[in-house]
């Protein structure tokens, strides 16, 4: 009996369900408008890789370790104690418990959208003199300093004083017209008492 009940109540929904869509007849395609634009939905979520590329987050620059130039690099000679190494270069990053006559200087920068950038400098050291030392490609400062720049390059910059002869234009141009004359400065017609007593 009691399931009997259930599946009368089942049907009934059901029947009452169709009845409001079918009874009308604007509702029937907004109903599978909503379905249809639902569906599309959900189905392109799966391929929104292409819209993701598009839009994607600020990463800042990331500099790590000790910059070494090349015009640093030729002021080292061997010969040098650690003390004056370590004034042209400044303290390096790695020294080796188990190398202790190794120092390594090395340089990483991260910018967004560009191959970060790595530069190693190994100097060895016999005696706490320098002996010899490794170093990849370096920049120059000033090939460093523009790698460093990230405002946008421009064509040439216009001149920003005028000559004597757009000057001299410029005045005949404008010697022709009229200026507008200024109107009288007016004295005010009313005036009020001050708002407190004086003391």
């Amino acid at each position: 009996m009691r399931g009997d009940s259930h599946s009368r109540y089942i049907c009934m929904r059901h029947i009452s369900f169709a009845r409001i869509l079918s009874s009308t007849p604007a509702m029937r395609p907004s109903a599978l408008a909503l379905c249809t634009l639902a569906a599309v939905v959900a189905l392109s979520a799966c391929s929104t890789r292409g819209i993701a590329g598009l839009v994607t987050p600020y990463k800042i620059d990331i500099v790590q370790g000790n910059v070494v130039t090349r015009e640093q690099a030729q002021v080292l000679k061997p010969g040098m104690t650690r003390s004056a190494v370590r004034d042209v270069l400044g303290s390096p990053l790695l020294t080796s418990v188990f190398h202790g006559n190794r120092w390594d200087y090395v340089f990483t920068f991260k910018r967004q959208g560009q191959e970060p950038q790595q530069r190693k400098v190994a100097l060895f050291f016999k005696d706490d003199v320098l002996e010899r030392f490794e170093a990849d490609d370096l920049p120059s400062e000033t090939e460093f300093v523009a790698s460093l720049d990230t405002r946008r390059k421009f064509g040439k910059v216009p001149p920003l004083q005028a000559t004597e002869e757009q000057l001299k234009t410029f005045q005949e141009k404008n010697a022709g017209a009229p200026s507008a004359p200024t109107p009288p400065t007016v004295e005010p017609g009313t005036t009020y008492p001050p708002l407190e007593r004086s003391r």
